[in-house]
This record gives C-alpha cells, sequence and structure tokens, in this order.
C-alpha cells in the first residue's frame, strides 16, 4: 500500500509499505477514504515529541470502510463507514469506563503519559497513522464511530479530532452564560472552539492569532473579534476590552509551537531544552482575569516548561487540561451537523490525493495559500 513515511526531522515522502494485518482479536482493517493533516502532525515532524522513528507513519485523523475485523468483533462488520477518535483505547479499563478514554491504561502501558494515538510516536505507543490507504485499528469495536448516512466523510473527518478537541476545550471553561473568553490560535481546533462557545453561551468570544488571513477566516466563519498578537500588546489590550479585569477564561490552542517569545523559541523549539515553547500558556495566565479559568488544549510534549506558575498562583487561577476523550462526544456532534447548525468540512481549504500530502504538509506548515487544513484521498476521491 502507499503511506506518507517519515523520514527524519522535516522530511516525510508517500511509499509503498507492507499492508496491515489483523494481529489481535479485537482489531480492525480500514480502508482509508480521507485523512487530515493535524496541526500537531507538525510538533513529531519537528521533533518535540520524543522517540519518532524514521519510518513510521503519520495521521490520527481518519474515515473509512472497515475492510476486515478479527473473531472477537462485534459492534461493526466490513463494509461499515467509520470514523476513528485520534485515541487507541481499551473500552473496558478503569478510565474507559469513566469516559476518559484519553487516559486509557490499556493502549500504551510503557508511558503514564497519554493513551495509544495513531501515527504520533512510539512515546504515544507506536502505532501507525491513518495517512495510508489502509490502517490497523486495535479495539475496533469500540473505538469506531458509525458515520451517519446523511453526514458526508469529509464532514465527519474533522469528529475524529478537532472537532471534539475544540469542544472539550470550551467545556472545561465551565460557560454559565455570557462570559468573555480569550481563544489563543485560529487553527482548526481553535475555530472549532470558538463554534463550541457560542453554542455553551459565551458573551464574547476574541480569538489571537497572528496570521492575517485566519483572523479573517474566524471573523466570517463565526462572527468573533479577532486580535493580531504583532499588531497590539495583548494582555494590556484585552485589559482594556474588559474593564481591565481580564478575560473571565482562555482557551490554549496553540500549544508548543506557540510563537512570540523569541527566549522561548530558542530554548523550546530549536534548542529542545523545554517541551516547546510556554509562550501561549503564559500569555493566557497573564491575560485571564483572577479567579480565571484557563483551558489547555494545545499539545505539548511531555517533560517540563518554564511556565509562569507563580503568576498563576497568586491569581487564584483554574488550569484545566487533556487530550480530548474525543468518542464521548461524537454522537452529540454529529447531531448538530445533521441539524445543519455547523459544516465542519468548511475547515478543509485544501484537498488532494495521498502523493500530495509531502506539498500539503509545507503548505500547512509555511501558513501559505490561505491553508487552514488539508484532506488526503489515499484510495482517490470518490467518496461518501
Amino acid at each position: 500500500m502507499l503511506a506518507l513515511t517519515y523520514e527524519g526531522p522535516w522530511r516525510v515522502s508517500v511509499k509503498e509499505k507492507p499492508d496491515p494485518r489483523i494481529e489481535h482479536p479485537q482489531d480492525g482493517i480500514v480502508r482509508v477514504e480521507t485523512a487530515a493533516i493535524c496541526g500537531s502532525d507538525f510538533h513529531i515532524m519537528h521533533g518535540l515529541i520524543p522517540d519518532t522513528r524514521v519510518g513510521s507513519t503519520f495521521g490520527h485523523e481518519f474515515v473509512g470502510i472497515v475492510e476486515e475485523v478479527g473473531r472477537d468483533v462485534t459492534g461493526v462488520k466490513p463494509g461499515d463507514r467509520v470514523a476513528l477518535p485520534f485515541q487507541i483505547f481499551c473500552g473496558s479499563c478503569y478510565y474507559c469506563q469513566r469516559g476518559l478514554t484519553s487516559c486509557c491504561l490499556n493502549t500504551n502501558p510503557g508511558t503514564d503519559a497519554a493513551a495509544g494515538m495513531y501515527g504520533y510516536s512510539h512515546t504515544m505507543g507506536g502505532y501507525d497513522g491513518g495517512q495510508a490507504q489502509y490502517v490497523r485499528v486495535p479495539f475496533i469495536g469500540v473505538d469506531a464511530e458509525h458515520v451517519p448516512e446523511d453526514v458526508s466523510s469529509l464532514d465527519a473527518l474533522p469528529l475524529t479530532d478537532a472537532f471534539p478537541t475544540g469542544y472539550q476545550a470550551a467545556e472545561m471553561c465551565n460557560i454559565r452564560g455570557g462570559e468573555t473568553v480569550l481563544v489563543l490560535g485560529c487553527g482548526p481546533v481553535g475555530l472549532f472552539a470558538m463554534w463550541s462557545l457560542w453554542a455553551m453561551g459565551a458573551g464574547r468570544v476574541i480569538a489571537v492569532d497572528h496570521y492575517d488571513y485566519k483572523l479573517e477566516f474566524a471573523r466570517r466563519w463565526l462572527g468573533v473579534e479577532t486580535l493580531n498578537f504583532r499588531d497590539v500588546d495583548l494582555v494590556t489590550t484585552v485589559k482594556g476590552m474588559t474593564e481591565d479585569l481580564g478575560a473571565d477564561a482562555t482557551i490554549d490552542a496553540v500549544g508548543a509551537e506557540a510563537a512570540g517569545s523569541p527566549m522561548h523559541r530558542a530554548l523550546g523549539i530549536y534548542a529542545k531544552l523545554e517541551a516547546g515553547s510556554p509562550q501561549a500558556l503564559n500569555t493566557a495566565i497573564h491575560a485571564t482575569k483572577k479567579g480565571g479559568t484557563i483551558s489547555v488544549i494545545g499539545a505539548y510534549g511531555p517533560p517540563f516548561t518554564g511556565v509562569d506558575i507563580g503568576t498563576y498562583m497568586n491569581k487564584a487561577q483554574t488550569m484545566r487540561t487533556g487530550q480530548a476523550s474525543v468518542k464521548r462526544y461524537m454522537p452529540l456532534l454529529f447531531e448538530h451537523i445533521r441539524a445543519g447548525r455547523i459544516r465542519p468540512s468548511d475547515v478543509l481549504t485544501h484537498r488532494g490525493p495521498l502523493e500530495k500530502a509531502p506539498e500539503f504538509y509545507h503548505t500547512m506548515a509555511q501558513k501559505k495559500d490561505g491553508c487552514i487544513k488539508c484532506a488526503l484521498f489515499p484510495n482517490g476521491p470518490s467518496i461518501h
């Protein structure tokens, strides 16, 4: 089969690899209809996630058709169209039974950092991802979510990660109605967080980025206020917009590759002495009011980072974090799509065959051509 293959920092190519096979009675094999490139794929591509091995295949967002299942699989069968949450989870451990599938004990037992994830280094279990024609899906009967007949595969694709992640980010803000929420980052996760904040009753949403085309997309698609942090002193401006208090809540939808501080980028992005740059997180601490909430959904590597914990403590803030437990949100978000409240595929600005993946990685990394998010068609463009 054809699959995207990691060849070292900053280098990927599309190559022939062996077809995946059933390795466990609860495995399935999925023929990928469409897969997305995620902003966090660049964290591993740029060396910010430990133990990313040459030859691995990226891609933790994909929708496809079940081709084969193991002898113990129930709930799905060959021919079913399914969306796969980006985590791999067993469904039966302590955490899975409590809906915290992102903390599964059994799919990444070598570390306490997270559950197994598709295409996200051996730190996250060493599973090959979905930017390929076929993918092995462990625990497919538990993990897979059936895509409703009246939902396109392209609209289902963001439900494998970006949409539920944005939704959980908004949920962690504990919206009661009328709050002012600052969202750092206008990538797909930030955009879906903004939509979710409106859906939950936020009174004001302020979006922050330094790419004007992303800010314009956020204004046009979601009707939010926007700030370019290259043009203003962000903390002072936000306080000026909120009676000198700060935002009621702030979402960090950027994570490890945040721009803004040359020192932190030098230490975290280039020298690898921190788990990436903590710039977005520190901005959130300073721009959020005392007693406010900080929702951290942007991806960070496992090691320490230079967070301004003293200011955070003295401002009596609450921080909520975590990889999104995608599975628990999928039925609700499918209902929002079916009701016509949102068309998630709007964020998929660039679409093409798997062979264009290296080009799309470059376009997305360099923020060229108005790119928000890329969708790949590993088995041709004929999808639901």
